[in-house]
C-alpha cells in the first residue's frame, strides 16, 4: 500500500551548509540551510507485515512495550526505559555492549522546544561519528571500542497515542546513490558536529509503519564502522485519519553498540 507525503530535501550548493541549533542561545531556535519541500510516494510497512530488516535495510520495527508512562524532564524513568533498550538491542542485533547517551522527546507544536525534524539526513559523518565515540567514551576507552565493531544506533517510539501525523520515514540504502549525500555541519551553543543531509533523487524508495503504537518502536542505523548502510530518515508530513486531532509526540533515544 503507498501514500503520499511532502519532504525536505537538502540543496547541493558550492559552499559547506550548517544547522545553527539553540542559535542565539534560545533553546529550541533553529536555523536551517536551505530546504527543497518535495512530494514523495511512501509504502506502507504495515500492509505487508514488516517486510523490511534491519539486517538488510538498516531499519528494523517491532513491538517492544515500556514500563513507563511520562517521558519528562526528571531523570525518574531513564534507568527503566535505559534498560528496556539495552535488553531490546541485545536481542535484536545481539549487541555486546549498549550505551545509551541522549533521549529526545518530540513533540509536532510551534511551541515546543523540540519538533520533529523535517529534513532528509542521517545523523553522523564519517568524522562526526569518530568524533562523537570519543565524546561518549572518552579518549582512553575509545580507541579500544574503535578497533573492533561498533555503531550508532537510534531508538523511535511514539508517546501517549498512535502516530496520526507526521510519521517518520525512511529512504531504502539501496535506492540511494552516493553522490545523493550533503556534508552539513551541526553548530551547538557548546559544541560542533556533523551530519548527512541528502538531496533528491527520484529513485529513493521512502517506506513507513503507518499508525505507530507506544508499544512500537523502529530502530535504526545511524553509523556503522564496518560498513552497514546508513539510512536516511525524517518526519513525513502526511496525515492518517483526518478526524482524528492528537498530536504527534515521540522519543528518540541514541544509543552506542558494540557487536
Amino acid at each position: 500500500m503507498t501514500k503520499t507525503a511532502l519532504v525536505n530535501y537538502h540543496v547541493h550548493k558550492p559552499h559547506r551548509q550548517a544547522f545553527e541549533l539553540d542559535a542565539g542561545g534560545i533553546v529550541g531556535n533553529l536555523i536551517s540551510p536551505e530546504l527543497a519541500p518535495t512530494e514523495v510516494t511512501v509504502y506502507d510497512e504495515r500492509g505487508v507485515g514488516a517486510a523490511t530488516t534491519f539486517e538488510r535495510s538498516s531499519v528494523g520495527f517491532t513491538t517492544s512495550p515500556t514500563a513507563v508512562t511520562q517521558f519528562d524532564d526528571t531523570a525518574i524513568w531513564r534507568a527503566i526505559y535505559d534498560q528496556e533498550l539495552t535488553t531490546l538491542l541485545t536481542s535484536e542485533l545481539e549487541a555486546k555492549d549498549v550505551v545509551i547517551f541522549d533521549h529526545t522527546v518530540r513533540v509536532d507544536d510551534p511551541d515546543a522546544d523540540r519538533k520533529p525534524a523535517r529534513n532528509v539526513h542521517s545523523d553522523y559523518s564519517l568524522h562526526g561519528a569518530k568524533q562523537r565515540i570519543i565524546d561518549i567514551l572518552g579518549e582512553d576507552i575509545a580507541p579500544e571500542w574503535s578497533q573492533g565493531h561498533y555503531a550508532f544506533i537510534n531508538v523511535w517510539r511514539p508517546i501517549d497515542n498512535p502516530i496520526n501525523s507526521a510519521p517518520l520515514g525512511f529512504i531504502l540504502p539501496e535506492s540511494v546513490a552516493d553522490e545523493d549525500w550533503i556534508l552539513l555541519d551541526l553548530i551547538y551553543p557548546d559544541r560542533k558536529g556533523q551530519i548527512m543531509g541528502l538531496a533528491a533523487n527520484p529513485d529513493h524508495e521512502w517506506i513507513y509503519m503507518s499508525k505507530m503504537t507506544p508499544d512500537d518502536v523502529a530502530f535504526f542505523n545511524i553509523f556503522d564502522n564496518r560498513g552497514r548502510a546508513s539510512i536516511a530518515h525524517s518526519a513525513l508530513d502526511m496525515i492518517e485519519d483526518p478526524s482524528v486531532s492528537s498530536i504527534r509526540k515521540s522519543i528518540e533515544s541514541r544509543t552506542l553498540v558494540r557487536f
